[in-house]
């Protein structure tokens, strides 16, 4: 079965890579590609919506294609615990259509998170420090919250992260007790290290992404799982199972 795909960012990196993929795969076609200066109506007839525009128009976005009966696929980051629990309210547990939301499509990305939740209760220091290119509008970036709720739910028992100073500006924005800090310059693409302080050792977890083709197979997976999605999903894990909370 062919599904039809409105991209809706189309004008972006993601955006244009997500039509060359959609150009090459023989189960997808483009329906359209829609920038900013595009009426929303354009994803009318729509089998699928991959959302990949920015933070303040996405759950928009959303919410159009929910309003038409289409599927969603949002790969905006942004989407905080809180938005994603309104979104949650609407969709229900098991509505259709689903909401897929991956703040990271990279597979090297997904598991240094999963690396990162198994070492998270093991010591009481934990920061992330996330990079990425001046274009970024966002911060901290979707997989550092991702990340560092994922954090918070593996401590659970062994609670808050420490974070001395945590009054002083720079020492980054706390999300589930874990400090981030964000970078935004010209030369990189997109990294993030995750530290871990303990008794006389540090274990850093570090993911660099060199081009955009790292994100190619996150893509696909995540436009094929959208057409089965009930309710709203979070995550590469969900589809692949790295052992990660749920």
């Amino acid at each position: 079965m062919v599904s039809r795909v409105a991209v809706v960012g189309a004008t972006g990196r993601m955006g244009a890579l997500a039509q060359r993929l959609i150009a090459e795969a023989e189960d997808f076609e483009l329906h359209a590609a829609l920038g900013s200066a595009d009426s929303i109506e354009g994803i009318d007839g729509a089998d699928i919506v991959f959302d990949v525009t920015v933070p303040a128009i996405s759950p928009d976005i959303v919410a159009a294609a929910l309003d038409r009966g289409i599927p969603v696929l949002v790969g905006t980051s942004g989407w905080t615990a809180d938005r994603i629990s309104t979104l949650q309210r609407r969709v229900g547990a098991d509505g259709e259509p689903g909401v897929l939301i991956v703040p990271n499509f990279s597979l090297g990305s997904a598991l240094a998170t999963a690396l990162s939740v198994i070492a998270a209760p093991w010591f009481e220091f934990i920061e992330i420090v996330e990079s990425h290119h001046e274009g970024k509008v966002d911060s901290p970036s979707g997989t550092a919250i991702r990340t560092a709720e994922l954090i918070g739910v593996a401590r659970t028992e062994a609670g808050p992260v420490a974070a001395p100073h945590a009054d002083q500006r720079a020492r980054g924005q706390q999300v589930a007790s874990v400090p981030i800090h964000s970078l935004r310059h010209a030369g990189l693409s997109a990294r993030q290290e995750v530290v871990f302080g303990g008794g006389g050792e540090t274990l850093r977890v570090l993911h660099d992404t060199h081009s955009d083709e790292s994100y190619a197979a996150g893509i696909l997976l995540g436009l094929r799982a959208v057409r089965e999605t009930r309710g709203v999903v979070v995550g590469l894990d969900s589809l692949i199972d790295f052992g990660l909370p749920r």
